[in-house]
């Protein structure tokens, strides 16, 4: 693997860390939660990235999102007796970085373009970009939330553990 490559990984999964931090802050997780939610983002997002790399994995978003939230799911249901808080507190800030804004706002986009739209082709065009944008958008969000749930139902012992 080349240093360039190894860099935008690694890059890739410090902002997705920063980012994770950030919302935790803003949404009262206790400052011990930090830690583990910037790994647990950072080597979730940093996957995801390998995984959709045409060099590496080659993977469509959607898959690539899904693997990279159960990995998100099993670290943190992992780290979570650590930080003596529950894992949700580790793993939602994480799967945050890897909302699909840029594919919602297309969506957004072509629907008021569709809404505007004087003739029929130029609808059925922008109909199709709502389509494409919008179903990927939510089989992403969908394929997420039933991923990072996955190692919290498989792991219940580890998982409730922090709560007791």
């Amino acid at each position: 693997m080349e240093l360039t490559l190894i860099l935008k990984i690694l890059e890739d999964g410090l902002f997705a860390a920063i980012a994770a931090i950030g919302f935790s802050s803003i949404s009262n997780t206790p400052r011990r939660a930090y830690l583990c939610c910037g790994v647990t983002a950072a080597v979730g997002h940093a996957l995801r990235f390998i995984l959709m790399s045409p060099d590496l994995g080659g993977m469509g978003i959607i898959w690539a999102s899904t693997i990279a939230a159960f990995v998100i799911g099993a670290i943190g249901v992992l780290l979570a007796p650590t930080v003596k808080c529950p894992a949700e507190v580790c793993l939602w800030p994480a799967l945050l970085p890897m909302i699909p804004g840029m594919y919602a706002y297309r969506a957004v986009a072509a629907t008021i373009s569709c809404l505007s739209a004087v003739d029929e082709p130029t609808f059925n065009h922008y109909l199709y970009l709502l389509n494409y944008n919008g179903m990927t958008c939510v089989f992403v969000i969908i394929g997420m939330v039933v991923a990072v749930n996955l190692p919290v139902f498989m792991m219940k012992r580890i998982s409730f553990q922090a709560t007791r």
